[in-house]
């Protein structure tokens, strides 16, 4: 009986993979998966180098397994399997709890922490020591911190990390933003914050540069069924959720600077929210520098705000208060490029980084 048991296994698995790899023949290669948000491999060209290297058979085989047919529904059953049948409680790292998911990050890395803390130091060093400068430091904690210890799940000791950070930037004022944040301020099936639920952090951000914030906003709907990063790379099943922003009378005169493409960008592209990567529509989404203007603002206050993506949604809240909002990621641009771009003197400045970030900072230049 086991013996039938394990031959109808092998004819079946055997028999799927034969009419996946004959509708493969048929069926046109596609570029894209917008679930993981990444591109699909190529069939590797066929020379005798790359087959006597080995390099033809390692693309063949990632070729074959990106553009398998049915390959979401593949994925989502495994996702299944692996949870409900084996009782796997994380998949790629990335868990479900409370209808939210989140992705394992731990433990704290104290290398890559110092490695932030020397880049912020660099760019301290060759453009803020000498400027005249107000420099704060705020740093952005994880949904883990709200989700993981309450259901059985690591979590880094965020309390360690800043610390960590803060003492080897005594240069900054920390600003502890985490008392103003819970579990319902981040999106369930992506690594962001929401928009229309920043007010209190905005000001209190605000508050503590000296600055302030009306807190005026009308909240509108930019999709209906927003899918975020983590949904896409677990192929775990989340109903989708929507997606919203923050307008003000304010905003409606601001205009972005994007020196990237060396134009003008909107402070929200609507279009985007239906895009691969619906959180670009703020302020471009991944951008090495704009220049965020406000006119309306009631003083001639300027700030720097060196960020990464959790700053895209953030930046036009901050911009009540101030003239021009520079916006730099030091991911895409180096403290050089920067110090020939931008004026320092005499400017507010915030380092603001998402726990993820810091944790995994090897990108910072």
């Amino acid at each position: 009986m086991k013996k039938i048991s394990s031959a109808l296994t092998l004819l079946f698995t055997g028999g799927v993979l034969f009419l996946g790899a004959a509708l493969g023949l048929f069926l046109p290669d596609r570029e894209y998966s917008a679930a993981e948000r990444r591109r699909l491999a190529e069939l590797p060209a066929l020379s005798a180098d790359s087959v006597g290297s080995g390099s033809f058979m390692d693309g063949a085989e990632t070729y074959l397994q990106d553009q398998f047919p049915f390959r979401e529904a593949f994925r989502q059953i495994k996702s299944l399997v692996a949870t409900e049948v084996f009782g796997q409680k994380d998949v790629h790292g990335i868990y479900v709890a409370e209808g939210y998911a989140a992705k394992l990050d731990y433990p704290l890395d104290t290398a890559s922490v110092d490695y932030a803390a020397g880049r912020f130091g660099a760019v301290y060093e060759t453009l803020l020591k000498d400027s005249g400068c107000r420099v704060w430091l705020s740093v952005i904690p994880d949904k883990n911190q709200f989700l993981a210890p309450e259901n059985g799940y690591p979590c880094l000791d965020f309390t360690k990390l800043v610390s960590r950070l803060s003492g080897q930037m005594p240069y900054a004022s920390l600003i502890d933003i985490s008392p103003y944040l819970e579990l319902s301020d981040y999106y369930r099936t992506d690594i962001h914050w929401r928009q229309e639920r920043l007010a209190d952090v905005a000001a209190a951000l605000a508050e503590a540069m000296g600055t302030k914030l009306s807190g005026t906003y009308r909240q509108k709907a930019a999709a209906d069924s927003f899918s975020g990063v983590y949904r896409g790379q677990s192929a775990l099943p989340m109903e989708p959720e929507k997606l919203n922003f923050l307008e003000a009378d304010y905003l409606e005169h601001c205009r972005v600077y994007d020196y990237e493409t060396d134009r003008e960008i909107p402070v929200y592209d609507l279009s985007a929210a239906k895009s691969a990567d619906p959180y670009g529509m703020f302020l471009g989404g991944s951008k090495a520098l704009l220049r965020l203007e406000n006119p309306d603002a009631p003083e001639d206050k300027r700030l720097i705000l060196f960020r990464d993506s959790f700053g895209s949604s953030i930046a036009p809240l901050l911009a009540e208060g101030y003239r021009e909002i520079i916006l730099a990621d030091i991911r895409y641009i180096t403290p050089a490029a920067l110090g020939e771009l931008v004026d320092f003197e005499g400017r507010d400045v915030l380092f603001l980084y998402s726990e993820a970030v810091l944790n995994n900072s090897e990108t910072i230049k």
